[in-house]
């Protein structure tokens, strides 16, 4: 199936500092390209890869799992760690879990993370029903554009197909084993009004990482797509200053290259 229009992977090649992005579970880059460009024109290295089973068509994100769209970051994490002397890794949503997964099993590969309303559970009844529900029900509707910016809005299914829902539950359930082996700077950003992923999921992570270097920063103004919302400046300025802290080369002259 043909990739939908905004949906494409995006890549820059910058400096020694390299960046790779996570998007959320039936989304696409799109949620994320206007931050990946943001950092590129800063001279980092950016990698926005577009997940599998993402950006066409629900029925081919039923078909994969967990394993698939982690493969794929682990993936592209390889290929920037190739090329670069450090590497962030930034995710929203459900990229944030899989950004929480490297960094587990990389250590320090990994210099530093980035969190935009990170999943970290599903929530409610729906999570005990979906072992059953989903071979009864292919599907059940979108999440998509929970967004407070007018106008705003995200390129995602309009349907969450329950298959790959319930990969994404245990994916979870496996994550929450492994956050106590995360160890990396954390800046961590969420949204009190998120009508997608509760403000709960982040204390849970909060609580379970073992990461000492931690900043925690509240969106009042944006709802689940923080990164198309109101508060998308101030997630942009305060990650490459998180950069900027940790990778000191960064901003300097003669480090990176591009625009």
């Amino acid at each position: 199936m043909p990739v939908l229009p905004g949906a494409e992977p995006y890549r820059h090649e910058g400096g020694e500092v390299g960046v790779l992005l996570c998007h959320g579970f039936t989304g696409t880059p799109q949620s994320l390209r206007p931050w990946a460009e943001y950092l590129a024109g800063r001279g980092l290295t950016v990698s926005l890869p577009l997940l599998p089973g993402h950006g066409t068509r629900w029925e081919d994100l039923q078909v994969t799992g967990w394993q698939d769209w982690y493969a794929e970051v682990e993936r592209e994490l390889r290929g920037l760690l190739e090329r670069c002397t450090e590497v962030f890794v930034f995710g929203l949503s459900m990229g944030g879990a899989l950004a929480l997964r490297l960094a587990s099993k990389h250590g320090d590969e990994v210099r530093g993370l980035v969190l935009v309303n990170p999943a970290n559970k599903v929530h409610g009844l729906a999570a005990h029903a979906l072992p059953f529900a989903r071979h009864l029900v292919p599907t059940t509707p979108g999440i998509a554009s929970d967004i407070a910016l007018e106008g705003s809005e995200e390129l995602a299914y309009t349907r969450v197909p329950l298959h790959a829902a319930h990969s994404l539950r245990r994916f979870f359930q496996r994550l929450d084993r492994e956050l106590p082996q995360v160890t990396q700077p954390l800046l961590l950003l969420h949204s009190p009004q998120d009508h997608v992923v509760p403000p709960a999921d982040s204390a849970r992570i909060l609580g379970q990482v073992s990461s000492t270097d931690v900043t925690e920063t509240i969106l009042e103004q944006s709802y689940h797509v923080a990164t198309l919302d109101h508060d998308a400046d101030r997630i942009f300025e305060e990650s490459y200053a998180f950069i900027g802290r940790l990778a000191p080369s960064v901003g300097k002259e003669g480090t990176a290259t591009g625009g």
